[in-house]
């Protein structure tokens, strides 16, 4: 005879496996400064630029301190008040939408998503993450815009809230800063390649 349902239980769930400290590294000098000083590194100069924010309403004890993280850092890098956009969605599944609508105006120079996915009990995390991360990605691509992902996955609040002005810094300055980067370092390839191309042709006409 089957057995009855209240002896069918779940597995425990694993618990996150321990990671090492999170570094700066993934920003810019001093830690490149042993690199080819001929590397091109892009900058945080936000000056000049047109950069719109998207932001999700759900878990907003979380997301409204990404924006808030990430509105500070557009200031320090020197993005006009009247060149930014700020918009509210409802959750972190409608960031690629937004982010396509606003893509397409093209109006900006990049695009930073905020959102907080928290894991509960069910497998509804793993859907939502995984679309939106996939979503952005996709229209990133399409447009060739720069999209800055600073949607937080975590385990559990206390993880998001240190990840949003906690001890582990804020996502949503992180994601400021690599919109800006990604805009200049583009540009600075765009350059390159017509220098390149423009010495090739020179060369052969000899």
């Amino acid at each position: 005879m089957p057995k009855p349902t209240d002896e069918l239980t779940a597995p425990p769930r694993p618990k996150p496996s321990s990671r090492a400290p999170r570094t700066p590294a993934h920003r810019l000098a001093p830690l490149l400064s042993d690199v080819d000083d001929g590397a091109l590194r892009g900058s945080h100069d936000g000056s000049d630029l047109r950069i719109a924010v998207l932001c999700a309403r759900f878990n907003d004890e979380v997301t409204t301190r990404l924006l808030a993280g990430a509105l500070r850092k557009l200031k320090e890098c020197n993005v006009a008040e009247e060149k930014r956009l700020v918009a509210w969605v409802p959750g972190s599944f409608e960031l690629p939408l937004a982010a396509q609508a606003v893509a397409n105006l093209g109006s900006f120079h990049a695009i930073v998503c905020l959102g907080a996915i928290i894991r509960g009990e069910t497998a509804h995390f793993e859907f939502v993450a995984g679309q939106c991360a996939a979503g952005l990605q996709r229209v990133q691509l399409e447009t060739k815009l720069p999209i800055a992902f600073g949607v937080l996955t975590t385990e559990d609040l206390p993880q998001a809230l240190e990840r949003s002005g906690g001890s582990l810094g804020n996502k949503g300055e992180e994601a400021v800063e690599t919109a800006i980067e990604m805009v200049r370092v583009l540009k600075e390839v765009h350059e390159a390649g017509q220098r390149l191309r423009s010495q090739a042709r020179t060369s052969m006409a000899y």
